[in-house]
């Protein structure tokens, strides 16, 4: 038995599984001999025995003939900050490192519902807040394409084991491009969902037990190929029977063949300057798609950049509040009453978002469904499908540095969401897609933006994208 199908995507093991080419059993230990051998920290929890009892168990149902979920039988790794029912569940943070949920997140019910195997939980900053992925509980997980390079945050660990084949898929999140910057920098196919398509409860933060979470968190798969987030997808929509949910989605598929789609290309803008590589890789795939007889066209952007951008920053500092305790709470109300009204430093800005009133927030939320409305006049007036814009400013950054360095010049370390936050509030799908690697050998991704829940739509253009650009590899060369 050879390691090669750990390297092929997760639909591909799912059809050798269906046509008894290895059991389920077989190709967890696959896996978990890559985990083994890895030196990247992507995996930071285990519990082979109960994963190789669900392997088990979904080789006993194959051999009856009552296999049906979707993912039957697959090994599948989870990001820490989503509770696994008696598997360790940590956020990356020290007081959560005996943490063992007595349930499942949502979104993981729902996997486990389908026949996922959980073999293990991959690696995030504490809490999910930061775009290194490194704690004090495990350390730092390393870019499998490059040691010395970032995987980015927060759904780091997610990114590098995919990219690494130590699990053909992941379940991340995202609330700042928490997902879609580690498929970047890490090279794999990273989907944030239309919001609301899959529930965050059981995710961390908030705090363990609580069943609300931020209004922006959404959770996502990250896969080495775009049907491998089509399965997913289907999956995670699905509700689990613990839901107790009479609802069921059905997504609408593309109105067209994928090259029929009409595409648009925002492909820079003095908010968020990309570097040379990142703007020749997007010129790169506008060019192929125009040769293949696409519709593409240039534009400057349905949303102003500077303005989405403040009012995604208040909307996220505010939602990031619920769990303060009422001490540090007190604190940061004084803190805000004693700044100058002149006062108009990152911390100043910072506070007076914690500590804005309902009605202020209200008043933020109602400005939110304005910019989602003209996001939809964009799709629907321009008669634009998708929108292709850039992944991140960059390739891969440097491991544990503060700074962006965008060709020579020093911007903002959190230009790095940049782009991706153009969406995060407004709760539309966004994919990144692998298609180039730079002079360093560091993978670069674009973002394809579409209106809500067209999310098979992007998926479909992203396939279409593999075949015209000659399949760029995902993953490493291991």
């Amino acid at each position: 038995m050879t390691n090669d199908l750990t390297r092929q995507p997760a639909y591909a093991q799912l059809q050798a599984l269906d046509r008894g080419e290895i059991s389920s059993r077989e190709l967890l230990d696959l896996h978990l001999a890559q985990i083994d051998a890895s030196q990247i920290n992507a995996v930071v929890t285990r519990d082979d025995s109960a994963a190789r009892a669900a392997a088990h168990a979904a080789d006993e149902r194959r051999a009856r003939n009552e296999s049906t979920g979707l993912l039957d039988g697959l090994p599948l790794t989870i990001k820490d900050s989503f509770e696994t029912a008696s598997l360790r569940t940590t956020s990356g943070a020290e007081e959560l490192a005996d943490h063992v949920p007595a349930r499942d997140a949502d979104a993981v019910a729902r996997l486990r519902h389908q026949g996922a195997v959980i073999m293990g939980k991959t690696n995030t900053p504490a809490y999910c807040q930061d775009l290194h992925t490194e704690n004090v509980l495990f350390g730092p997980t390393l870019n499998p394409h490059d040691l010395k390079y970032t995987v980015g945050g927060s759904s780091g660990g997610p990114a590098a084991a995919v990219a690494a084949h130590l699990t053909p898929a992941d379940l991340g999140s995202d609330l700042a491009g928490s997902l879609r910057l580690p498929a970047h920098y890490c090279g794999v196919y990273g989907l944030r969902p239309t919001h609301g398509l899959i529930p965050a409860r059981g995710h961390i933060p908030r705090p363990p037990g609580w069943i609300t979470s931020s209004d922006m968190v959404t959770p996502g798969p990250l896969a080495r190929h775009p049907h491998d987030l089509d399965l997913l997808l289907d999956a995670l929509t699905t509700p689990s029977p613990g839901e107790n949910s009479p609802w069921l989605v059905k997504l609408p598929m593309a109105r067209c063949a994928a090259g029929q789609l009409r595409v648009a290309v925002w492909a820079d803008d003095t908010s968020c300057p990309v570097d040379r590589e990142t703007a020749h890789a997007l010129a790169t795939v506008e060019k192929a798609l125009a040769s293949a007889g696409t519709n593409v066209r240039r534009t400057t952007g349905p949303v102003g950049f500077t303005d989405s951008l403040r009012l995604f920053e208040q909307l996220l500092h505010a939602t990031t509040t619920a769990a303060t305790d009422d001490k540090a709470g007190a604190a940061e109300l004084a803190a805000a009453r004693d700044l100058h009204e002149d006062d108009a430093s990152p911390r100043a800005t910072f506070l007076r978002h914690r500590t804005q009133t309902h009605r202020a927030w209200l008043r933020t939320n109602e400005e939110r469904l304005r910019l989602r409305e003209a996001w939809h006049r964009f799709f629907a007036d321009a008669e634009h499908d998708v929108l292709m814009i850039p992944a991140a400013p960059t390739a891969a950054i440097p491991a544990g540095s503060r700074v962006l360095t965008v060709d020579g010049s020093e911007r903002s370390f959190f230009d790095q969401t940049g782009w991706a936050n153009l969406t995060s509030h407004v709760g539309l799908p966004s994919l990144v897609v692998p298609v180039a690697r730079n002079v360093d050998g560091l993978p670069i991704g674009v973002q394809l933006v579409g209106p809500a829940y067209s999310d098979l739509t992007l998926l479909a253009l992203a396939e279409h994208l593999a075949s015209l650009l000659g399949g760029v590899a995902v993953g490493v060369s291991l």
